[in-house]
């Protein structure tokens, strides 16, 4: 399977005229995964957590919207197979994984799910990121990137430019920072300069405004690893680009 980084939008994605229809057509060109594990920007915990294996309610994390985008539901089915394969997989002395049964998938997850696989019929694990270190999550990734050869599509799910002062930005164009922080993250993508996006907060243009706060681009560290794992780092993919409200949407496939 490939690895992906998606940028994840909010619950009005729904409503976007082009978005939904953009991560529909992303999932139907894929092969159809066996499970899909989800590493979201709106799940910090450590030491690294699994979350639900069966299926329970969604975490609804925000605040301020319209009723119905809390009555959305996902009712994929749980992963217990592939949570026994994270555990192997990630556990190590000095490294512990636990068990949080109850977390449901956040928005994080649920938003672009609900688009790109609407049946809610392939099982779903969320793992939680146990640090914002960018080193820490690529080795986090190439020791889940065997699960690619059993079929598992590894999403890391975060925005690649999040400063929500910029959800207040009304011009015809995203704003500077959002703009040059994209144009320089798809250059060092389609470099493979994997150094510069380790250290994008001191070698990016505007890193500080476009990730005010890293935990939206960090889960492309853990798709990175995922790919350089597999000898993908030089495929790297804009399936989509653009903005969404001044933000870049920027989603990229990995293989």
């Amino acid at each position: 399977m490939p690895a992906l980084y998606l940028s994840h939008g909010a619950p009005p994605l729904a409503d976007d005229a082009l978005w939904p229809g953009q991560l529909a057509a992303w999932s139907a060109a894929l092969p159809r995964p066996t499970a899909i594990l989800m590493i979201s920007a709106h799940w910090e915990e450590a030491p690294l957590a699994l979350g639900a294996t069966e299926t329970v309610p969604l975490v609804h994390d925000f605040w301020g919207f319209p009723e119905h985008y809390y009555r959305v539901r996902y009712a994929a089915p749980g992963a217990p197979e592939l949570a026994e394969r994270v555990r192997a997989t990630l556990r190590a002395p000095g490294t512990p994984v636990q068990d949080i049964p109850d977390r449901g998938l956040d928005h994080g997850a649920y938003v672009p799910l609900v688009e790109m696989y609407p049946d809610a019929d392939i099982p779903v694990l969320q793992v939680s990121m146990p640090s914002l270190d960018p080193r820490r999550l690529m080795e986090i990734g190439r020791r889940l990137a065997p699960l690619r050869d059993e079929g598992v599509l590894i999403v890391g799910s975060g925005f690649f430019t999040h400063n929500l002062a910029a959800l207040r930005h009304a011009g015809p164009t995203p704003p500077g920072w959002s703009a040059e922080f994209d144009d320089w993250g798809r250059r060092a993508l389609a470099a493979g300069d994997v150094d510069a996006l380790l250290d994008f907060e001191h070698k990016a243009p505007a890193g500080h405004l476009a990730h005010p706060r890293t935990e939206h681009f960090a889960p492309l560290f853990v798709t990175l690893g995922a790919a350089d794992a597999a000898g993908d780092l030089d495929g790297a993919r804009s399936v989509i680009d653009g903005f969404w409200m001044g933000l870049a949407k920027r989603s990229l496939q990995f293989g």
